[in-house]
């Protein structure tokens, strides 16, 4: 597997690739500079003429280039789903595996993939009961490339997306694991969309878990999601794991996706349960306790404080919380089970503990 570095012009790959990171150096977005929300983002792009890109992006893999597949998880958003397929078919550099892992929809999604897009890998669940982090380690276990796009089922990529983020993680060191990408959501505030850590190219604490390049070996040595998680801040919690591993994540603005699901916390009893519960035993599996304490001061603060810019832009699944809590019916009540929930998984959470000390590690506001 190709991860950047060092390489010896004795192998025609890595020559390729030396070639290669030679030819982004040239033209690599400058970082830190703001790029706005539009259809059509106006970005840096890589030079035409890098005839060493040219070469190394349209090598076949058998021939030198590294592998990605895409991994997505559908569930009843068959219209969604389409749409994905579609612009995943429309890369510039093309995936050399699609893999969908369907949680046994009940809109037709399954006959509608193996009818219209005969190249997708399809795996159809026996039932609807498991969850996203099972579901999603199935898809990534079948990936045999050397790279995976994490997807959600209601994205809709960049055309040139493949080619941005493999052509960006080759100019990176090995120790970088993760390539996590733009996301353009539906209610995005404006506090949000200002700030200056959204537009800007650098390490970060968590990745987006709707449109992440990650290398595939990482996921595998890290033990990819967490399952007891089920769904919803599985993200942060396999962060912390690939950073205690000594692997690092990048934010990477200029390749970018559309997202069909709002911004911020999804509202909803489950939604909500599942948040309070599994960012719980995240704090018990990788925080310190005098950081948990901490945590928990800012959350007070907030509450009586609107959000605004100083919140971190790395997380976003929790902001919020505190409107969910008051428009869910019997919101506290759901945070007490959650949280008493998450007490009861404690003795399995601290035998996998381990406080990551990792200078890119922050907690999810600051």
């Amino acid at each position: 597997m190709s991860t950047g570095g060092t390489h010896s012009t004795a192998n025609p790959e890595r020559a390729l690739l030396h070639d290669l990171r030679e030819g982004l150096r040239r033209v690599r977005p400058t970082p830190g500079r703001a790029i706005g929300y539009t259809a059509a983002p106006d970005v840096e792009r890589f030079a035409a003429e890098d005839e060493a890109r040219e070469k190394w992006l349209n090598t076949d893999p058998a021939e030198g280039r590294s592998t990605v597949a895409a991994v997505m998880v559908s569930f009843n958003k068959k219209e969604w789903v389409e749409k994905n397929l579609q612009a995943l078919r429309r890369q510039t550099v093309p995936f050399d595996r699609i893999i969908v892992v369907d949680n046994d929809s009940q809109d037709g999604s399954p006959a509608m993939i193996r009818s219209e897009f005969p190249e997708v890998d399809l795996i159809v669940m026996p039932h609807s009961g498991y969850g996203a982090c099972e579901t999603f380690n199935i898809g990534f276990k079948n990936a045999d490339t050397d790279f995976i796009a994490i997807l959600d089922d209601d994205v809709q990529l960049c055309e040139d997306w493949v080619e941005l983020t493999l052509g960006r993680i080759v100019d990176e060191p090995p120790s970088t694991a993760m390539i996590s990408t733009r996301v353009v959501e539906p209610g995005m505030p404006e506090w949000f969309l200002n700030h200056p850590d959204v537009h800007q190219e650098r390490y970060m604490a968590t990745f987006r878990g709707c449109a992440t390049l990650a290398r595939r070996d990482v996921l595998e040595l890290c033990g990819y999601y967490d399952e007891a998680f089920f769904i919803y801040g599985n993200e942060r919690d396999l962060s912390a794991r690939v950073m205690n591993a000594g692997y690092r994540i990048l934010q990477y603005p200029t390749a970018w996706c559309h997202h069909g699901t709002p911004f911020g916390m999804k509202a909803g009893p489950r939604s909500l349960y599942y948040h309070v519960r599994n960012l719980w035993w995240y704090l018990f599996k990788h925080v310190a306790v005098w950081q948990i304490v901490y945590f928990f001061a800012l959350q007070v603060m907030h509450k009586f404080r609107p959000r605004n810019e100083q919140v971190r832009a790395d997380a976003v699944g929790t902001i919020g919380i505190f409107s969910v809590i008051r428009e869910t019916r019997g919101g506290w009540w759901i945070v007490l089970k959650a949280t008493g929930a998450a007490f009861w998984g404690l003795p399995r959470c601290w035998r996998q503990r381990r406080v990551c000390r990792h200078p890119d590690f922050a907690l999810p506001t600051k």
